[in-house]
């Protein structure tokens, strides 16, 4: 019999990549769906809803049990309190990790590289900055890696980039598109030289399995293609597809356009996922953010939703 996967968060921008790569490699999947919209996004790519939110710990429970692993992608995308939606998330973990429990199957948690240090490189090995709001999310990481020690799972954390990009995105770029077409320029912070790393949902999708299927427990991956791309790069783009001025801001400035993300495009965030392509043979190979900019980002009807990769 196939292997059975369930993942929460399948019906959305990501999961829906990864419910392809799994089922085009064999596997059955059961997707966390929280309403019938959800279940039928679920039922269209080809997996199977299972009802339930992360807040319904039973249903997370039961849905861990019923599989030979578990991919937990969902987030309550709510960062104007993340004590709040980071305590939901790690509340969802246990109860799937009790699922999972005494099974070695693997159970993979996903992150962000924004809870690293910032200005400089940062790989697998680096440990989160403690005691910041943008590190708060990583804490997901130590529960994981816990369980792993002492509920015998396989559990595993994986970094997305704050850009996890492709068509379809509804995260940071399309937000940073929208707010220039408001403002009528395109911001950057400073001199724009600060830099966030990026990949493509089809290759964070590629990775997700492979760490499914060879994963370390307690390992640390980053989902990580390009190291950094500028934000000035980022701003010019936007600034010539929209035929408008690219303009360096304060980070105050920013914050009175773009709100929370005001408050973080000024970030350096260089992040390597070199150790991750060696150990588990993955080989990124889609376009990169600019690129993807370019062809997929300034077509009618793309814009911003939510923001991801936290």
């Amino acid at each position: 019999m196939p292997q059975k996967v369930f993942i929460t968060g399948a019906a959305g921008f990501i999961g829906s990549a990864v419910t392809a790569e799994l089922i085009s490699h064999g596997y059955e999947v059961l997707g966390l769906a929280r309403s019938d919209s959800a279940a039928e996004t679920v039922t269209k790519n080809g997996g199977k809803p299972h009802k339930g939110d992360l807040e319904d710990l039973e249903s997370l429970k039961s849905g861990a049990a019923a599989s030979d692993g578990v991919i937990h992608l969902a987030f309550v995308h709510d960062f104007s309190n993340l004590d709040r939606v980071c305590n939901i998330d790690q509340a969802a973990i246990k109860a799937m990790g009790e699922g999972l429990a005494g099974s070695n199957k693997p159970l993979i948690v996903v992150s962000g590289t924004l809870g690293f240090p910032k200005g400089q490189l940062a790989t697998e090995d680096t440990e989160i900055e403690r005691g910041t709001p943008l590190s708060k999310r990583g804490e997901s990481q130590d529960l994981v890696k816990q369980l792993s020690k002492d509920i015998g799972i396989r559990g595993m954390a994986i970094n997305l980039t704050p850009t996890v990009h492709g068509r379809g995105d509804k995260g940071f770029v399309p937000t940073l598109i929208d707010a220039a077409k408001k403002n009528g320029y395109a911001t950057y912070i400073g001199d724009g030289s600060n830099v966030w790393p990026a990949g493509h949902r089809l290759d964070a999708a590629v990775l997700l399995r492979l760490a499914f299927e060879k994963g370390r427990a307690g390992a640390v991956y980053n989902a990580v293609a390009e190291q950094g791309v500028s934000h000035k790069d980022i701003a010019e783009v936007i600034s010539k597809r929209l035929g408008i001025p690219a303009e360096s801001k304060k980070p105050e400035e920013a914050m009175q356009t773009l709100g929370f993300l005001g408050a973080v495009i000024g970030l350096n965030n260089p992040t390597s996922g070199e150790k991750t392509q060696k150990e588990l043979g993955w080989e990124p190979k889609q376009i990169g953010l600019l690129q993807d900019m370019e062809e997929n980002y300034f077509i009618p009807g793309a814009g911003s939703k939510y923001v991801q990769g936290l």
